[in-house]
Order: structure tokens, then C-alpha cells, then sequence
């Protein structure tokens, strides 16, 4: 392995979170591509709305994004709901726009957590597209059906498979994959980050919001790919691109036991929490400001919820089922 190859887990890492690292840019993720809270007008007020039903739901005060990015959804969700704390995580700096009422932690990125974390009690902690960029092995079945973890040259994007995996993520493809798969992004990381999460909270929720799949729909190339300015690129990890991979959202969920209490798609989660979009004709001429307001976040809420589009993000809560019934 020369100086430029390095483990994939490695070399995902820093091109996202490493000082030269893609959300270290100026512009920022959303410079690159549209998510569920970032690209589409009217979007944030929606998920906010949803964010904050959920919240009331279960009874929590304070709500953490991790993996803020600039900030755009705390901040909505504050605006949205002022008597709850907000506090948006990330690598960077506190965005100088953001509303003062939204508190603000710096953090590591990928899987490493602020310490902050800590103090998390009574919180909804809202993952919105973390753990598709925790870094995680890539590995390729050889020719014996060996299962190998792959290294990738910074620069060029070249791919070498020559070491086994380890017996644990062996054991894990095994137990996710099935036969027909040459190549799969191990989620073991994604496990391991998600628990360790959860782990320093006290009575709190987590909620992950995320592109996945199940073993019936994995990918048999794998999923792994790079995105630049609103392009999809072949990944190379020169921190030039976001670097991203579909979650194992099955492997995830058993992986936290009876302690997941939703599993859905955001085409159905969405209507139970704001109910259906509402847009008041008698508002056209009335209050035209507010009606404006409502046909926007209508438009929006629609393109949230299309299935074969945003609609199919999953959306998966985790808290003691027990915490419930205090």
C-alpha cells in the first residue's frame, strides 16, 4: 500500500471530516445537492413542523440536530416551536446567521460524538442524514467467495481488495447479504455509532432520518458514490465530494433490539405527524401572505412524501418502549 492508499473507513473520513475535508467548505453540503431539509422552498417548515409533533409527543424539551450542516432545520424547528431548546451539531463553527436562540456544539463528525452529548436529557436527538456518511468498509466477495475489505488511492478513486474483513463484519455480510452480492458497504459502523449515540442520552429519543435499504433491496454493486454540485461522481475520497452510502436500515434496527419503536417511510410518517397538507382558498384574498405560505408548504409536503423520491427515507425512533408509560 503506497502513501496514497489508505482502508476505505479511513479515507472516507478524511475527505469529509479532515482539515481539507468536503464539509469544511465554505458553500457547505447543500452547495452540492438537495436534501429533505435543504434545496426544496418551503421543505425545512415542513420537517420542522414534524420534528416538533414529535417532540411534543414524547414529551421532550430540547432538541438536538446532529449534523446541523449550516443550521437550516434547528433553526426552523426554533422558530417553529420557541419554548423548546434547539442546539444544531457539526464540524464547523456556529454560522454567524443563525438565529441566537439556537444553541450550537461543535463536534468531530462521522461517528465521534461532542462532548456536550453528555448532558442530553429530556431531548429528541434528530440524526437527519448522519449515519449515510459515517464511513464504513467496503468490501468485495473474490472469485472464492471471500469476503474482502477495500483500499482506495485519495487521489483516483482506484480500488484494491486484498485483505480478508474481519471475522466480525465476515459474520455480518454473511448474516445481510445474500449470495447474489459482490460488493457491500458494512454497517457495523453505522451500529456501533448509533448505540454509542444512544448511549449517552438520559431519557431522551433518538430519531434517524435516512436513505436505506433492506436485505430484498441491497444493491448487489453496492451503493457507495459521490456527489459535486448536484451531480453524481464516481466516489473519490480527495474531499472534493460528499461521500455517502444507502444505510442497512434492517441490520440497524435489529441491532437495537425492542428499543426501536417506529420504523417507516417518510411518505407515512409525515401525514401522521402534521396530518395532510391544507391549503384555505378563502386566504387568496383575504390574507394572501398566509395563503402563499400554505400552497408552498403544501408543494413541499408533497415532495417529501413521493414515493420512488424523498418519500422513501426512513424514519426510525429509538427510546425504551418502558419510558413510555411514566
Amino acid at each position: 500500500m503506497n502513501r496514497h492508499t489508505l482502508p476505505w473507513p479511513q479515507a472516507w473520513h478524511q475527505a469529509l471530516y479532515g482539515p481539507r475535508g468536503f464539509y469544511r467548505s465554505a458553500e457547505g453540503p447543500q452547495g452540492h445537492f438537495s436534501t429533505s431539509v435543504s434545496g426544496i422552498p418551503h421543505a425545512n417548515a415542513v420537517m420542522a413542523r414534524a420534528v416538533v409533533a414529535l417532540a411534543r409527543r414524547h414529551g421532550r424539551s430540547t432538541v438536538v440536530d446532529l449534523g446541523s450542516g449550516r443550521g437550516a432545520l434547528i433553526e426552523q424547528v426554533a422558530r417553529t416551536a420557541p419554548d423548546l431548546r434547539c442546539i444544531g451539531v457539526d464540524i464547523v463553527p456556529r454560522p454567524p446567521s443563525l438565529l441566537s436562540d439556537v444553541g450550537w456544539w461543535v463536534g468531530p463528525g462521522g461517528a465521534q460524538l461532542p462532548p456536550e452529548i453528555d448532558t442530553c436529557t429530556g431531548t429528541l436527538v434528530v440524526a437527519h442524514e448522519w449515519l449515510d456518511v459515517v464511513p464504513t468498509t467496503v468490501a468485495r466477495r473474490d472469485a472464492a467467495g471471500v469476503w474482502r475489505a477495500g483500499e482506495v488511492d485519495v487521489r483516483t478513486g482506484q480500488e484494491s481488495f486484498d485483505t480478508a474483513v474481519s471475522e466480525e463484519e465476515r459474520v455480518w455480510l454473511e448474516t445481510w447479504t445474500d449470495a447474489d452480492t459482490i460488493v457491500a458497504e458494512v454497517g457495523l459502523t453505522r451500529e456501533h455509532a448509533l448505540a454509542e449515540l444512544y448511549g449517552h442520552l438520559h431519557e431522551s429519543s433518538v430519531l434517524v432520518v435516512d436513505y436505506g435499504h433492506v436485505a430484498s433491496q441491497r444493491p448487489v454493486e453496492g451503493s457507495l458514490v459521490g456527489y459535486r454540485q448536484g451531480e453524481v461522481q464516481r466516489p473519490v475520497p480527495d474531499g472534493s465530494m460528499d461521500l455517502t452510502a444507502h444505510v442497512a436500515m434492517d441490520a440497524l434496527c435489529a441491532s437495537m433490539g425492542q428499543d426501536v419503536l417506529v420504523r417507516a417511510r417518510q411518505s407515512e410518517i409525515l401525514g401522521d405527524l402534521i396530518g395532510p397538507a391544507h391549503v384555505d382558498q378563502r386566504w387568496a384574498r383575504s390574507r394572501p401572505a398566509a395563503y402563499l405560505q400554505q400552497v408552498a408548504e403544501h408543494a413541499a409536503a408533497h415532495a417529501l412524501s413521493q414515493r420512488g423520491g424523498l418519500g422513501d427515507f426512513w424514519w426510525v425512533l429509538i427510546e425504551p418502549p418502558a419510558r413510555l408509560s411514566r
